[in-house]
């Protein structure tokens, strides 16, 4: 007989959770950590958890400063302000192909309402969908979904003893990301990318020097980086020659002169602008759909398994046991049923009756789907973006063959897509919330609750944030690419007008086929192909930090380790100060404190500080002992 599990505070004890302090303090967790993977994610397309982050904070303030003895109200602190991180994730990826329709004068640019209505109801359905899921899927399923990141987590806020060294290690990497992101882009006292021009390759190799890059290589590991550096090698050192070498005088579409007067003019980032994004995004659009066609089967499955044991276990809820209480189902369907009517009925979203049909199929379809895989293998390596790949694609069909092929059409394909995708996000996020508190014995229905305050508070904070961003630096340029939203419009684009380069695209979709008949995952090649080399070049030397740390240390780091935060809060400072230099931008002050004209600066200058960032992560992984545990290993084994 399987031994029932016993959670850390039992069902029968009531301590605080949801309190004054655990609802400030997430709120403000899930406004500070959605702006940071905002900028992050529309920089290099990337997002990362904010859940031990947040869990670290909760701790050093409420156990270390407030000197209380409450791991349930940590817990609530970790799960309202990790929604603001999984809705930023779905927003980013989507919506900025809005802003730059915009730019091109095709639309209007969308209102602060839109991005917040669409992101609040994307958010909220989500959570609801996720509700009637938790049982067959954490309770039941217990012993069979892992769901990793909510139980490092769990691991995290059960080491409360180590909560002040491990808060220390993400306020020290907040305050190094926030210094240098503030004298390389706001004092512009230092070169914000490395270039090396290969004239005999007709090519160049560049890096930015920006710690968020390398922090994204160590959380993400040296496969995962070396897979990307390979499609950036691919790109700049095969594509981009090749292109140079045997176009000449050639003008290849979408081009209007040819290659040889194109790579004159702007060298090879002109080449990779013109055609290798192109032939990046097919390859990436194509990765995704694999992925996704790879696990239909885990999907179906997963599906399947969840529908069936939200059946059998409907109502099943005891009144009497506190870690067994939901939110009633009457409460969920109602809220699903309103939430439908006013994304159909709702000016700020243009989505007829029928998209909003295919809402709530896709809508659900995907959440329990994605909160199944994120229990199976992470939400890493969750296949969010395919999925938002193959609504749109799905979406845009659907719409212009019900004569929807317009402006508005375009504009509904967006605001679908984007409502899976935060749906998605969010279901695969509250999944992982919940699993932290079935170990420690929270009460699912408080964490339901802090799940919809975090996806307000996020929902009301990312329109401005959306709108700030692209007013000071543009969605779509070199500040940031936003190339996942970038994608999508293309692919609408391509459905509605059919005005694509289609020959580059489908470059791309044999490349990202040949590798998967490799037997290596094209999706994270597939991304460093479409990204530019200088995003790739220092998300690998993070990952290289990576394996030299693991081959050093044992591979004795797991997801609560210093390096693992020390990078969560290079990240999380640059990303906060990035927003903070938009609105430096839009005032005009940015203008005022630029030194770039004072002082000198080169590639030798922003290469010292890219190693010393290097050096950084490795120390406060641990590097620094890496002689005295190998020695202490060699001892004992004597």
């Amino acid at each position: 007989m399987e031994k029932e599990f016993k959670p850390y505070i039992p069902a029968d004890k009531i301590t605080a959770e949801m309190t004054p302090t655990s609802i400030i303090l997430g709120v403000f967790l899930a406004v500070v950590f959605g702006a940071a993977n905002a900028y992050l994610g529309l920089k290099v397309g990337l997002t990362v958890s904010a859940s031990i982050p947040a869990a670290v904070i909760s701790m050093t303030v409420i156990r270390i400063i407030m000197k209380k003895d409450s791991i349930l109200e940590s817990n609530m602190v970790q799960t309202i302000g990790s929604a603001g991180e999984s809705l930023a994730a779905g927003a980013i990826f989507t919506m900025p192909a809005l802003f730059i329709w915009a730019k091109e004068g095709v639309m209007d640019k969308p209102s602060l309402i839109t991005i917040t209505v669409i992101a609040l109801a994307g958010g909220l359905l989500g959570v609801f969908f996720m509700v009637p899921l938790r049982s067959v899927l954490i309770v039941k399923e217990h012993g069979v979904l892992p769901y990793p990141e909510g139980t490092a987590c769990a691991e995290v806020l059960l080491a409360g003893e180590k909560g002040g060294s491990s808060a220390k290690s993400v306020f020290i990497g907040m305050t190094i990301g926030a210094v240098v992101k503030f004298v390389t882009d706001g004092l512009c006292a230092i070169r914000s990318v490395v270039t090396f021009k290969l004239s005999s390759l007709k090519t160049e190799f560049s890096s930015e020097i920006y710690p968020a890059l390398v922090s994204v290589g160590y959380i993400c590991g040296p496969r995962i980086s070396s897979y990307m550096f390979a499609g950036g090698i691919l790109g700049w050192f095969v594509l981009i020659p090749a292109i140079v070498t045997f176009g000449t005088d050639i003008v290849i579409y979408p081009a209007t002169v040819s290659v040889s007067e194109l790579y004159a003019s702007g060298g090879a980032s002109a080449i990779w602008a013109s055609y290798i994004k192109y032939i990046g995004a097919g390859a990436v659009a194509a990765a995704g759909i694999i992925s996704l066609i790879k696990t239909f089967p885990t999907i179906i499955k997963a599906f399947a398994g969840s529908v069936n044991g939200m059946s059998k276990n409907a109502g099943s809820n005891t009144a009497g046991d506190r870690t067994n209480l939901d939110l009633d189902m009457r409460f969920i369907l109602i809220s699903i049923a309103v939430l439908i009517i006013l994304i159909w009925a709702l000016p700020p979203i243009p989505v007829t009756f029928f998209g909003a049909l295919l809402i709530v199929f896709f809508g659900f379809f995907f959440s329990a789907v994605s909160s199944r895989m994120v229990g199976l293998v992470g939400s890493s390596n969750n296949p969010v973006s395919g999925m938002t790949i193959a609504t749109v694609l799905i979406a845009a069909f659907c719409l212009k063959l019900t004569g929807d092929n317009g402006i508005h059409g375009m504009q509904g394909a967006i605001a679908l897509g984007s409502i899976i995708c935060i749906a998605a996000c969010m279901a695969g996020d509250t999944s992982q919330d919940l699993k932290t508190g079935y170990i420690l014995g929270a009460t699912p229905r408080k964490q339901q609750i802090g799940e919809i305050v975090g996806t307000i508070a996020a929902a009301l904070a990312i329109g401005g944030v959306m709108i700030l961003l692209d007013s000071a630096f543009g969605f779509g340029t070199d500040k940031l690419s936003a190339p996942q939203a970038t994608m999508m419009k293309m692919i609408i684009e391509g459905v509605m007008d059919g005005n694509l380069p289609w020959a580059l695209i489908f470059i791309g979709v044999f490349i990202a086929v040949v590798i998967e008949l490799l037997g290596i995952s094209a999706l994270p090649v597939a991304i460093g192909l479409y990204l530019p080399l200088e995003l790739s070049t220092p998300i690998m030397l993070g990952g290289l930090i990576k394996y030299i740390v693991e081959k050093v240390n044992g591979k004795q780091n797991d997801d609560s380790s210093k390096g693992i935060l020390f990078c969560s809060g290079l990240i999380a400072g640059e990303g906060i100060l990035g927003v903070v230099l938009a609105i430096l931008t839009v005032t005009g002050v940015t203008d005022k404190i630029d030194i770039s004209s004072r002082v000198p600066g080169g590639n030798i200058v922003a290469l010292i500080v890219l190693l010393a960032i290097g050096a950084s992560v490795y120390l406060m992984a641990g590097g620094r002992s890496a002689k005295a545990g190998k020695s202490k290993v060699d001892k004992d084994a004597k």
